[in-house]
């Protein structure tokens, strides 16, 4: 992707906004003791091109086609007003096929559990830390294609949300934090940007710039079999953007666009979802 296509995304981004309140769990910000998010979300996702490790686009060989369709689920959970519990997890049906062979997996990938602790709060500014384990416990490792890379990761993440209240009904978040990845896969450098608004009372949207940088440390082994979304060392940017709906002030809709603008080392493809929403405030 050249230079001036990149900077178009980034004003893209800006160009689109994301809804938050009081009450709403976003980015930095941690959930009331006792409140309760809950995301169930349905996903697909497509590749017919990778990027190569000089960022430039190819087709797979032999006219290779990547799909992951899935349900995932995120809750968070405050057990105080300043902690929060987070938890991930999805049940994938995977598919890998060219020309000459096509290979079909379905099961639970891996969970990611951890915590998000408010550090300092004030003046509509929130700064948090998080910390996170992957869990890899839930499929077979010789799966082709594979639902994980089959190891623990462990990440602390540094988070940084502003509320853009009462100048405008939006907020901006920014986040960095670094990834920990056990046996051959590299660690990762992971970064966030996001941006919001209210469009009506009812109806919002969401942009996010989701980065990873892989560090380059990887073991000698292969990867992930069979999953292109999954090598040992990769560079990927998201644009994350999203459109909702409040049908009431506990459960809301959400359709979803996940292109892949940007990578190396990894399929090239774009994600849609659909998701419902519930917030017990």
């Amino acid at each position: 992707m050249s230079k001036l296509s990149i900077i178009k995304s980034m004003l893209l981004i800006v160009c689109f906004a994301f809804f938050i309140n009081e009450n709403c769990f976003a980015g930095a910000w941690t959930a009331n003791q006792g409140s309760m998010y809950q995301k169930l979300s349905a996903n697909c996702y497509y590749a017919d091109q990778r990027f190569d490790k000089d960022g430039d686009t190819a087709d797979f060989s032999d006219n290779g086609e990547f799909t992951d369709n899935n349900i995932s689920y995120y809750g968070e959970y405050g057990i105080l007003d300043s902690l929060t519990v987070i938890g991930s997890f999805s049940y994938k049906w995977l598919k890998d096929e060219t020309d000459y062979a096509r290979s079909k997996t379905n099961g639970f990938s891996d969970m990611e559990l951890g915590l998000k602790y408010r550090l300092l709060s004030g003046q509509g500014n929130v700064f948090s830390v998080q910390g996170l384990v992957k869990i890899p416990e839930f499929y077979d490792e010789d799966d082709v294609p594979a639902l994980g890379n089959s190891q623990y990761d462990t990440e602390i993440r540094f988070l940084f949300g502003q509320s853009l209240y009462p100048t405008i009904p939006g907020y901006f978040n920014i986040e960095a934090g670094y990834r920990f990845r056990a046996e051959d896969p590299a660690d990762e450098l992971r970064y966030l940007i996001e941006f919001g608004l209210d469009f009506t009372k009812q109806l919002y949207g969401r942009v996010k710039l989701d980065g990873i940088y892989g560090m380059g440390n990887e073991g000698s082994g292969s990867g992930a079999s069979g999953n292109p979304t999954a090598t040992l060392d990769y560079d990927l940017v998201k644009l994350d953007a999203c459109l909702g709906c409040k049908i009431s002030s506990e459960w809301g809709i959400e359709l979803g666009y996940r292109p892949e603008i940007y990578g190396k080392n990894t399929s090239s493809g774009a994600n849609w979802s659909f998701s419902f929403i519930y917030l017990h405030p």
